[in-house]
């Protein structure tokens, strides 16, 4: 019997089967056969690989949304910070009962902020950053130029609405209302130039305590500009002016001729008329103006040595428009001035009641003139005064003899002027 044992027999996973072991293997450890395939193995990602990349994923969103979050905080503290679009101090009025959207939208469309939901939604983290929340306060706030959001709110928020008033009246010279603002004792600062004529806009300003001078005056200018833009865009068609400035110059006729509202359309009518049909405007306030200038008054009444005399202004010598505004004028009329009357008058002249009387002809007016004269005899022998008797002949009558048109608009107030410079014209329409 023999003592050789018979070789280890390897499995073969390649052929399959068993296979003898070589010397050199049989020298090797033993290895363990490999798991079957299909059996023990997942073919999919992990559980807790899901899991990984689904907190991964949920936390990149995060961050995402605070980054933009942060980035539209950072905008709208810039925008809410940052100087507002007010070129000059101007005052608005909160009424009671509007919420915080209807100030919003109000502040918005007046200018004084770029962006209403930017301002909610500074007001609304000004209150969540507060114990005590606090409420937009209607009233009159003077919001100062480039005032920013942050300064509106603080201002709405704390009621700070008492402020110090100035009314301009209409129908005065720039001279005159720089005059009237000097002597205003709360405002500071000093005016080195008169403002040019007619860029002031007669109102009732309201200011604080300390306010310089030099920005009121920027106010009113703000105003103007801001009114007469809108008017303008209202402006009735084929108006005998062309551009805003030339409707300044005619309001300012319109407001120095009369001082009655009912009649400031009908007025303008009259020399719109005659600027259509090539008439001079015959007007005495641009005489006194061309005279006095940017005092106003001229200190006593017209002469023919006036109506004749060679000013820019005079427009009993020029065609047309003077070359500037000779006051002021105020809303109601420019207003007029740019929808006047349709009307077909090119005449009127006082009629001893405070209004006119409005002529269509020549003989109208002439009547018109003489019934004014009547009024003013009256008046005199009232008075224990004789009036002249070369006052007693109207003026217009022997124009009318020079020409083929009529040639003086105000009979009654300019047309009174004689042939002697010393006879005074009838005293003038009052004026509010």
């Amino acid at each position: 019997m023999s003592n050789t044992r018979p070789p280890r027999l390897e499995p073969d996973f390649r052929r399959g089967g068993l296979r003898p072991r070589s010397p050199a293997e049989m020298l090797e450890p033993s290895r363990a056969p490999a798991p079957p395939r299909g059996r023990g193995q997942r073919s999919g990602p992990s559980a807790g690989g899901t899991f990984l990349r689904f907190t991964s994923g949920l936390l990149t969103l995060l961050l995402a949304i605070m980054l933009g979050a942060a980035a539209v905080g950072a905008l709208l503290y810039h925008q809410f910070e940052r100087p507002g679009p007010l070129t000059a101090t101007r005052v608005i009025t909160i009424p009671k009962g509007e919420g915080r959207i209807e100030i919003a939208r109000r502040l918005e469309k007046d200018g004084v902020i770029s962006s209403r939901w930017a301002f909610i939604a500074g007001y609304i983290a000004h209150n969540a950053s507060r114990d005590k929340p606090v409420d937009l306060k209607a009233g009159e706030y003077e919001i100062k130029k480039n005032a920013s959001m942050s300064d509106v709110l603080a201002l709405l928020t704390s009621g700070r609405s008492i402020l110090s008033k100035l009314t301009i009246p209409e129908g005065l010279t720039s001279l005159q209302i720089v005059e009237r603002i000097r002597e205003e004792p709360d405002l500071t600062g000093e005016i080195t130039e008169i403002p040019p004529e007619g860029t002031l806009l007669p109102d009732t300003y309201r200011f604080s305590k300390g306010t310089d001078r030099k920005e009121l005056v920027e106010q009113m200018q703000a105003e103007m500009q801001r009114f007469l833009a809108e008017a303008w865009e209202k402006r009735q068609a084929d108006l005998p002016v062309k551009t805003p400035q030339d409707a300044v110059v005619f309001a300012s006729i319109v407001e120095k001729e009369t001082g009655r509202a009912d009649e400031r359309d009908r007025v303008a009518g009259v020399f719109a008329n005659r600027l259509r049909k090539g008439m001079r405007l015959q007007s005495d306030p641009t005489v006194i103006y061309g005279i006095a200038g940017g005092q106003g008054a001229l200190g006593r009444s017209l002469t023919r040595a006036d109506l004749n005399g060679k000013t820019a202004h005079n427009t009993y010598q020029i065609d047309g428009l003077p070359p500037t505004p000779i006051c002021n004028p105020g809303r109601s009329a420019i207003e007029a001035t740019l929808n006047p009357a349709q009307t077909e008058d090119i005449f009127f002249v006082a009629d001893g009641t405070g209004g006119h009387a409005f002529s269509k002809t020549l003989k109208e007016h002439n009547d018109a003139v003489a019934n004014w004269r009547k009024i003013e005899r009256e008046r005199a022998k009232k008075a224990a005064v004789v009036p002249p008797l070369e006052a007693e002949v109207p003026v217009q009558a022997s124009a009318a003899k020079e020409s083929s048109g009529p040639q003086l608009l105000n009979a009654g107030t300019s047309g009174a002027a004689t042939a002697a410079p010393s006879v005074p014209l009838p005293v003038r329409k009052p004026k509010q």
